[in-house]
């Protein structure tokens, strides 16, 4: 985790401190042990860990019980970590061999026509609720993660092949490069702002928030607006690709590559 403190973005490091947690929890309450050699690392234990962490009441957060995707994520991390060690020789049996990670399928959630179209049209008296719709509704028009449409600048609007203006910029979690056709509504946004002080002087081209006070301010929307899904910037990425991109014809290659799969 420390030497990987300058490599991972922040909103992915922080998951392996708390696989960490779950770890030296396990270690300690269940085995009551300090720490365990590399060497006794088995199925066994593997397969105890997870029970472990569907305990609502050995949790880290017992308000929060892990459901079964997030022990998934908690797992694979941990397989990360045992994959570095039989690379560097320091054990020799892999403890991963017969377990499988079992997945449960989730229905990504999107907006439809008439929900984002109820959000566009909704006028707030806050300010703040105004400037996160706009950035939630340019996620919607551009498929860009939450990271990803606070990190644009001006250099990262291009003139394309086709005469118009286009995205082009590298998505933070994965460094993979993405160009995406500005559509009118997304353009307009950027327009709204463009002569905004603050925002210049930040060097961005949208205002910017922390992750903590957007999910807030979203909620409110979500309510004022009538929309009982959860409102995220997911949402927002999956209505690009579901709403605006598929059920309009764009093939599904093409999908993948503006999202930068």
């Amino acid at each position: 985790n420390v030497e990987m403190k300058n490599v991972l973005a922040w909103g992915t490091l922080k998951n392996y401190f708390t696989t960490k947690k779950y770890f030296e929890a396990y270690i300690q309450k269940v085995m009551k042990r300090k720490d365990i050699e590399l060497s006794e690392l088995s199925y066994r234990f593997i397969s105890g860990f997870e029970s472990f962490m569907r305990k609502e009441f050995t949790s880290i957060d017992p308000t929060r019980p892990c459901e079964n995707n997030t022990i998934m994520k908690h797992i694979e991390r941990f397989r990360k970590i045992i994959n570095l060690a039989l690379k560097n020789e320091w054990i020799e049996k892999d403890p991963f061999l017969q377990f499988k990670p079992k997945f449960t399928h989730v229905e990504r959630e999107f907006l439809t026509n008439e929900e984002l179209t109820r959000i566009e049209q909704k006028r707030f008296s806050l300010q703040r609720l105004q400037m996160v719709q706009d950035l939630f509704v340019f996620s919607c028009y551009t498929g860009l993660a939450y990271i990803d449409v606070f990190n644009l600048e001006s250099n990262n609007l291009t003139i394309g092949i086709n005469g118009k203006y286009w995205i082009t910029t590298s998505r933070q979690k994965t460094g993979k490069p993405v160009k995406i056709p500005l559509l009118p509504k997304a353009q307009a946004i950027i327009e709204k702002y463009k002569n905004d002080l603050v925002i210049l002087k930040q060097k961005k081209i949208l205002p910017t928030y922390t992750n903590q006070r957007v999910n807030a301010y979203l909620k409110e929307i979500a309510d004022l607006c009538q929309i009982t899904k959860p409102l995220t910037f997911h949402i927002a990425r999956h209505t690009f690709d579901t709403t605006l991109t598929l059920t309009n014809g764009v093939p599904i290659e093409t999908v993948s590559k503006l999202l930068g799969h």
